[in-house]
């Protein structure tokens, strides 16, 4: 009974970190998938969201700023604000940049964001970070509390999904594929191509903040860790990559497929001896060189994939175009 209960709370886990990897793919299929925007800084805009929830609903302590314990949802709401002003500001200088320019200027801002939260002790505590962080529903006996903020990542998620396929399907989703397969004709039809990747970059980063406060609530710690480029731009990239750019369901199928290989491979490796004898060789730390070992299983897995499906596992659909009505074309007709 005792192994049923660990597998459950398991499994809760392991969707809840699923969902919100999932909210960090749609973030930036916003961006990659439908504009071609090539964001390498999403650790940036995870940590904005992240920091906002943990600072706004904290208790008030001298080692950081906040204490103002406001609300759980109006903190998340926050958190999005936040990073959708800090995104604006990051596409006013650097939105026209084409591809791997944009993307040195993204990751070099992360890296400035995360030195920030690492060396503002005043603000944020510095590398130790901010603990006691409420989450939701944590007042409830266990499982059930952990149960509840797992319902309600999934449920973030598929209301954002849902928005998403909505917004695909739109005249704008279409106007944002148009710029991402050729930017000079659509500005040459009349229109302006830097203000719809504004939008593109903005909605996007919005979604990082918000998962960055989900994280913030379901680690109740959070450190300059959390914006580690190999956890947080890293990997969001190889599980859109993987699951399928431009497509909204490839998106939530990679993060929640790569995340339980992650997952997976960090209780595996934790079975390695300290050293290993083959052919009369030592080879030793073999746990702290585990951390090395799950990076490559997981650029072998996107190699692997790509060779099998270069287009990701659900490849992107684009909406059908619309037809004339039979009225319509006898009158042209005649």
């Amino acid at each position: 009974m005792e192994q049923l209960y660990g597998y459950v709370l398991y499994g809760v886990t392991l969707a809840s970190m699923g969902g919100i990897y999932a909210l960090l793919a749609l973030g930036l299929n916003i961006q990659w998938g439908f504009t071609g925007l090539f964001n390498t800084g999403i650790a940036g805009f995870l940590a904005v969201g992240a920091y906002t929830q943990a600072l706004l609903t904290t208790p008030l302590s001298s080692r950081h700023i906040g204490g103002i314990e406001l609300p759980i949802p109006l903190a998340m709401l926050c958190a999005m604000v936040l990073s959708a002003i800090v995104a604006y500001g990051v596409a006013r200088a650097c939105i026209r940049l084409r591809s791997d320019y944009l993307a040195i200027a993204t990751l070099g801002i992360a890296e400035i964001l995360r030195l920030i939260f690492k060396n503002e002790l005043w603000a944020t505590n510095g590398p130790r970070g901010v603990s006691q962080i409420p989450r939701a529903f944590e007042d409830l006996p266990p499982p059930w509390n952990a149960i509840a903020f797992m319902a309600m990542v999934l449920l973030i998620v598929l209301v954002v999904y849902l928005l998403m396929e909505r917004a695909r399907v739109s005249p704008w989703g279409r106007m944002m594929a148009a710029i991402r397969e050729n930017e000079e004709a659509a500005a040459a039809i009349g229109k302006h191509v830097a203000h719809y990747r504004t939008e593109s970059f903005v909605i996007g980063a919005a979604m990082m903040g918000l998962a960055g406060a989900l994280l913030a609530q379901y680690l109740k710690q959070i450190d300059p860790q959390v914006s580690e480029p190999v956890t947080a731009t890293f990997l969001v990239w190889v599980m859109l990559i993987a699951g399928g750019s431009a497509n909204n369901r490839g998106a939530i199928l990679g993060a929640f497929l790569i995340w339980t290989i992650w997952s997976a491979t960090q209780i595996l490796t934790g079975f390695l001896p300290n050293e290993f004898v083959a052919f009369g060789y030592t080879v030793g730390n073999l746990q702290v060189r585990s951390a090395y070992v799950r990076v490559f299983l997981i650029g072998l897995i996107l190699q692997f994939i790509l060779q099998r499906r270069p287009q990701g596992l659900l490849p992107e659909k684009r909406p059908a175009a619309s037809r004339p009505s039979s009225a319509h074309t006898d009158r042209d007709s005649s």
